[in-house]
């Protein structure tokens, strides 16, 4: 196995909760945008199923997040696989390039995987 890793402890640190604090932020940040085009789906005209497809996906994200907190390894592909479904989504149906989105990439890709790949290897 490799040791590179081999003095990590798997007590949560401060930049593993500060990394997941900051996709919650942006995760959140990107439901209250929903919650907006939910309010204003008559004068915006969006179709009734996308609403129940993006709170969906939006609560994948969160339960991705969570996994990542309890040390899961599905939590880790789950969280990004859904950030860039709902970003095509809003592209596809609203035609909107969503930067909460793709900030929320670069935050996981960037800070987010520094903080998790030392501990990988007490994810389950």
């Amino acid at each position: 196995m490799n040791e590179e890793f081999s003095n990590e402890s798997p007590k949560k640190d401060l930049g593993f909760i500060l990394s997941l604090a900051a996709l919650l932020l942006f995760t959140l940040m990107g439901i209250g945008i929903d919650s907006d085009e939910y309010v204003q789906q008559n004068d915006l005209n969006i179709p009734g199923f996308y609403f129940i497809l993006i709170f969906l996906i939006d609560l994948l994200m969160i339960i991705g997040l969570i996994l990542i907190f309890f040390y899961r390894k599905i939590g880790v592909y789950m969280f990004p696989a859904a950030v860039v479904l709902h970003f095509f989504l809003h592209n596809f149906y609203l035609s909107t390039f969503l930067y909460t989105d793709v900030t929320n990439l670069f935050i996981f890709i960037s800070v987010g995987l520094l903080a998790f790949i030392p501990k990988w290897q007490f994810f389950k």
